[in-house]
């Protein structure tokens, strides 16, 4: 009996150092799984439209490239963005950049309800896509990296000025695109926390396409119809410096409080000098940098996450300082 027992250890001695012995020679290596690039990647970027916010992508992207660079991984990126935010054209920039086939198309979708399915179209041709700035969460799209919690910034902004303003009077908002669903979900946390105090109302409410002439024509006529008009919130980069040049123009700083989105630098300029309140600002170099690091880990064979969630920071005058 002992000498069975004896027999049987020794067995199961043996397959252990059988197997460990394999495993050492390679059989089995997760590493194998990553596979070296012997090409230089193309990445292209299409944004909603030409707008000064995604200069700040670009360059995130690009401190990305001169990072792969020195470790011998060269990658090119493009942004390719429609001259205005017009859903046909930049369903043309999706389908002509998935024609070409790059090894990463990240876009930023205008329209949730169009992107989707030139996205979908892109993915099924064997292309990696992934979404940022604004998410197209029906799509097949591999990844997200950008904002997600667009609702609460407008909801924080519309409790900021509501401070500011005393919680009383009428206030106005530039509304940016009505397809794009971050600048919608803005104004909506942002009517949201108005409605908490009883003696303040919306007096206007406007699209500005998040252009800047437009923003600023749409405010000097809501500073004409509401002489009374207590503060205004722009739910994009453009809206907020529009309002602002319209209220210095009218000698209302001070007098009219402007709340808005991003920190484009004449944004922070006008915060600076106290025409502009408050910016809650996304950290959008995050979005271009993340983004190539990711198609650069795909491409190895490397895991990813599903989305990738960059935040938002308040920027006011006293946090300049």
């Amino acid at each position: 009996m002992y000498g069975k027992l004896l027999l049987q250890a020794a067995l199961g001695a043996s397959l252990c150092v059988l197997a460990s012995a394999a495993y050492a020679e390679g059989d089995y290596d997760q590493g194998n799984l990553i596979k070296p690039i012997d090409k230089t990647l193309e990445i292209v970027f299409i944004p909603k439209v030409i707008h000064p916010w995604y200069d700040v992508v670009e360059q995130g992207a690009k401190a990305s490239v001169a990072e792969f660079e020195k470790l011998g991984v060269k990658v090119n990126v493009r942004f390719d963005a429609p001259p205005t935010a017009d859903i046909n054209e930049h369903i043309k920039k999706i389908e002509n950049n998935s024609a070409v086939h790059p090894d990463g198309l990240a876009v930023a979708c205008l329209d949730p309800a169009t992107d989707t399915q030139a996205i979908n179209d892109a993915i099924n041709a064997g292309i990696k896509v992934a979404t940022f700035d604004t998410d197209c969460p029906d799509s097949k799209r591999i990844m997200y990296v950008g904002h997600n919690r667009d609702e609460q910034d407008g909801y924080d902004l519309g409790k900021f000025l509501a401070e500011r303003v005393g919680g009383k009077g009428k206030v106005g908002i530039l509304s940016g695109s009505l397809s794009a669903p971050n600048h919608k979900a803005r104004v909506e946390g942002f009517k949201k926390a108005i409605a908490e105090y009883p003696d303040m109302s919306v007096a206007f409410d406007r699209p500005d396409n998040d252009n800047l002439q437009a923003a600023i024509d749409l405010t000097e006529n809501a500073l004409q119809s509401n002489p009374d008009l207590v503060g205004m919130f722009g739910s994009n980069a453009s809206a907020p410096v529009g309002a602002a040049r319209a209220v210095e123009t009218a000698g209302l700083v001070g007098k009219v409080h402007i709340v808005g989105m991003d920190d484009l630098p004449e944004a922070i300029d006008f915060v600076k000098k106290g025409v502009i309140d408050g910016q809650k600002a996304q950290r959008q170099w995050e979005i271009g940098y993340w983004t190539v690091k990711y198609f650069v880990a795909m491409a190895e064979g490397h895991t990813f996450p599903k989305e990738h969630a960059t935040g938002s920071q308040l920027i006011t005058a006293d946090s300049l300082k």
